[in-house]
């Protein structure tokens, strides 16, 4: 998913300045100190960390200028030259910090006497004092009376207040997405997730002598097998999940599936990619309505609807010629798998573009957002099974779209 970058230069909001004194200085670090132990930020490990450097920093040195891979590095513990197009952890933890800002100033902070912003479009704070509530001098004839309309006011202003927020309770609290609510029961497991990806060692037809016995298995041979070759889509869709992971602050662990055990999907949740490169992905589907399924008497991959088994149309025909290759299918689920006990997602296609496509759809909330529209209403409470389909053209896959649904 693209976000948008930013700018290095954008101008401060009006009102904004910059702390002088250390007393002034004084008062931002202490303003920031009742922000971080507010529950917007204080639930959450990436927030504080973020808003605390950019601020100390922007203090010890206004003239530096904070960039998206200095914060990644210095922040997040990313290497120094890694990929921002593919992990936009900074942008997506400074929206959210942005977001909590003003949430808190519309709650507990607005009696703060030190506003702390982060304006849109930059990585660099700004600082302002929150203006004092001007005092009315009343003649001394009418300060009884003055009183008395004050305290009605108050009562009416505080009785609008519990109002709205019986009413309205989540309205000033920034929406759930769609990414959001199908992601939370991996995000809410204490436990570490596991990435499980394919294994190219399963394309190995049985009694191949590529495949040797472990006892006779050198390191000249392990490096040549076909046991530590991963397809590039499962690779680029692991890619996209890890860092929407990271992004979303989980944890997790990478397994190949031809080393994952039982073990590893019973201790949290896990994240299955490719389908016919990967046996847990095979297995732990089967029981549910769309199956990735081989027809060996007509040497075609197919997702098979068990509510509807003379479906045919979610078929691919390996001996196609791949230019000639016009539309891929793909699986995404999300359920709480009998067999583990835990949450399982499958991001897998018939064939490398629809896992490409699969990867693509989870990732970006923009295409989740359509669940919201063909789901029905309280999807994310429940089971869910997804078929994409892909167009293909000249061996690029094109965006996913959503072609069935089933929530149980």
């Amino acid at each position: 998913m693209a976000l948008p970058r930013v700018s290095e230069s954008i101008p401060p909001p009006a009102g904004a300045s910059f702390p002088e004194t250390e007393g002034e200085r004084s008062a931002v670090r202490q303003a920031l100190e009742r922000i971080l132990a507010h529950p917007l930020f204080a639930n959450s490990r990436r927030y504080p960390k973020l808003l605390r450097y950019v601020v100390e920093k922007t203090l010890d040195d206004p003239s530096e200028a904070l960039k998206e891979r200095t914060l990644g590095v210095q922040v997040f513990g990313r290497e120094p030259d890694y990929d921002t197009n593919l992990d936009h952890v900074v942008r997506t933890t400074a929206g959210e910090v942005r977001k909590r800002l003003q949430q808190y100033y519309l709650e507990e902070g607005q009696h703060d006497g030190v506003i702390i912003e982060l304006p849109a479009g930059s990585y660099v704070p700004t600082f302002r004092v929150a203006p004092a509530p001007a005092l009315l001098e009343s003649p001394p004839a009418a300060r009884k009376t003055s009183r008395v309309r004050w305290l009605v006011l108050a009562c009416v202003v505080l009785a609008l207040g519990v109002a709205v927020a019986l009413l309205a309770p989540r309205s000033w609290r920034p929406a759930a997405t769609a990414s959001d609510r199908f992601w939370a029961p991996v995000l809410a497991s204490p436990n570490s997730a596991v990435l499980c990806i394919g294994s190219a060692q399963r394309a190995i037809p049985m009694g191949s002598t590529a495949a040797s016995s472990e006892e006779t298995l050198t390191l000249f041979d392990l490096h040549r097998s076909e046991r530590e070759k991963v397809a590039f889509s499962d690779a680029l869709t692991m890619a996209r999940l890890a860092g929407l992971l990271r992004a979303k602050d989980k944890q997790f662990h990478i397994r190949q599936e031809a080393s994952a055990t039982l073990a590893d999907l019973t201790e949290g949740p896990a994240i299955l990619i490719g389908a016919f490169d990967n046996d847990w992905t095979l297995r732990l589907t089967g029981p549910l309505r769309y199956r990735f399924e081989f027809d060996t008497v007509r040497q075609v991959s197919l997702i098979r609807d068990r509510q509807n088994p003379l479906r045919a149309d979610w078929t691919v025909d390996w001996s196609m010629p791949y230019l000639q290759f016009g539309r891929d299918y793909a699986i995404v689920s999300r359920v709480l798998d009998r067999t583990t006990k835990q949450p399982v997602v499958v991001a897998a296609g018939i064939t490398r573009y629809g896992t490409i496509a699969a990867g693509e759809f989870l990732a970006e909330e923009s295409r989740m957002a359509e669940l919201d529209r063909v789901a029905p209403r309280g999807w994310e409470r429940r089971n869910i099974q997804i078929v994409l389909s892909t167009p293909v053209i000249r061996g690029s896959s094109g965006p996913p779209e959503i072609v069935a649904t089933y929530v149980w």
